[in-house]
């Protein structure tokens, strides 16, 4: 059925997986994303769920791009859009290729690299991280614990019903990027004038934004811009070793590589699943949705729909049967979708070229615990060296 209900999230939740109804509730403003302040006290007791932490951790969420609906969401938009139009994104090619080729010259310069080495640790990790922090102008890179907050972040988004621990170690991750930035915008004469940061700074002095909503876009794009680009290396690798045909095809015709990209978001989507809020009580599919019922758009299970895409199962490259709901659609598709697609087309172009016999190693995938984000933990890969590299 493509709409069921589950009692898996938060007390009861419609799980909506059927490509058209998934793509008709992505575009209907009846499905709201304001479901932040139910879901996030849900796993805490009632002293916790009032401290002075929670309230600041829901105030700042819930100022999220990603959960906000109508005039705010427009709002908001507009003034982080400047920097994800094409044109501007086209500026950062020749710094990505330039991260891009460094991690490539630091897994060849290793000599146990060929042995073995963690794709995920040494490649998919720090290229989305590095490309992150130079879009939105911060000095130097990420502090050491991001990759720790947004594991923190993740697990708690991806929880069905988070737990007190889950939420409480959120609440840290948020409230420390928050001082992260707090210290950078402190100092914006270290901020190149076209970065992300000064552009939100400058809307701040504009009173476009206030402090608490620039705090809120700056942690949430820096997990977000992070986290489904870093998933889209992972699980995209995987299946192009899992598939040699492909992996062939792809290295001998890499005029497929933007389909191939397509292809790796459809078939393994970063994020599996995104929740809405009904405002309204609605039909779909013979169901009755009430007012205030919380549905679960379930985008992985859509991507796979067979009455969508034939053989939905198979991996195919070449696949020429229309976009996928990876990015979402509606006034909420995915802010970051042409920066994460010009990554991946940058750094699968240098893979193929610099390590044509990347190989799944003796040691299995290993797959994070989360059910909304598909991702890898670690990649075991091996390789041979050769002159072209």
């Amino acid at each position: 059925m493509a709409v069921q209900w589950s009692t898996a999230h938060c007390g009861g939740a419609w799980i909506i997986s059927g490509h058209e109804q998934v793509a008709a509730a992505l575009r209907d403003p009846r499905f709201s994303v304001r479901r932040a302040a139910r879901w996030i006290n849900s796993g805490l007791g009632e002293t916790q769920a009032d401290s002075a932490a929670q309230r600041r951790f829901k105030r700042l969420f819930s100022r999220s791009l990603l959960f906000l609906d109508g005039r705010a969401h427009r709002r908001l938009r507009g003034v982080l859009n400047p920097s994800f139009k094409p044109a501007q994104l086209a500026l950062q090619g020749p710094a990505i290729e330039a991260i891009t080729r460094q991690l490539i010259d630091d897994i060849l310069d290793d000599p146990q690299a060929t042995s073995g080495f963690d794709f995920i640790s040494r490649f998919a990790r720090p290229l989305p991280a590095l490309v992150i922090a130079r879009l939105m102008g911060l000095p130097g890179s990420v502090p050491p614990a991001f990759i720790d907050w947004a594991a923190d972040l993740a697990a708690f988004i991806g929880s069905p019903t988070p737990d007190a621990g889950q939420t409480l170690a959120a609440q840290h991750a948020m409230q420390a990027l928050c001082d992260f930035f707090s210290t950078v915008l402190e100092q914006p004469q270290a901020m190149p004038p076209d970065s992300l940061l000064a552009q939100l700074l400058q809307a701040r002095q504009q009173t476009q934004i206030n402090q608490v909503e620039l705090l809120a876009q700056c942690s949430t794009l820096l997990f977000a811009g992070y986290e489904t680009t870093r998933n889209l290396l992972g699980n995209g690798l995987l299946a192009l070793l899992r598939h040699p045909q492909q992996w062939q095809l792809l290295k001998s015709e890499p005029q497929w590589l933007r389909s191939a990209i397509r292809e790796m978001l459809r078939h393994d989507s970063p994020v599996q699943y995104t929740g809405r809020r009904l405002l309204a009580p609605l039909e779909l599919d013979g169901q009755t949705l009430a007012h205030g019922d919380l549905a679960i758009l379930h985008i992985g299970q859509a991507n796979h729909d067979e009455q969508r895409y034939h053989q939905a199962e198979r991996f195919d490259i070449r696949r020429d049967q229309g976009m996928h709901l990876s990015f979402g659609q509606g006034p909420h598709v995915c802010l970051g979708a042409a920066l994460t697609q010009m990554e991946a087309e940058i750094a699968f172009t240098a893979l193929m070229r610099r390590l044509p016999t990347l190989a799944l190693g003796a040691d299995a995938p290993v797959w994070q615990d989360n059910p909304a984000y598909r991702a890898l933990a670690s990649l075991p890969l091996v390789f041979t060296r050769n002159s072209h590299a």
